[in-house]
């Protein structure tokens, strides 16, 4: 996976529900702390019943990967 593109994956599978392919981003990722963050929401998604936990290590993960974006360089192209 290409430097950067986790981020983007990563971001629109947790904003659309995508569990299962934020399951495969995890696993692939070079990013332990990405990993981290979204091995937390998941876990708190599936077995937790207090909704504001669920939220808070939704807005955890979301915040991690906003940081991370702007951290990393996007590739450009030059026309």
């Amino acid at each position: 996976m290409e430097p950067g593109f986790e981020y983007d994956n990563a971001l629109y599978c947790t904003l659309w529900g995508h569990w299962d392919n934020l399951i495969d981003i995890m696993a692939k990722s070079p990013d332990d702390i990405l990993s981290k963050k979204i091995e937390t929401f998941l876990a708190q998604l599936h077995f937790c019943s207090d909704e504001g936990i669920v939220l808070a290590a939704r807005n955890d993960l979301l915040h991690y990967i906003d940081h991370a974006m702007q951290m990393t360089p996007m590739p450009s192209i030059e026309i």
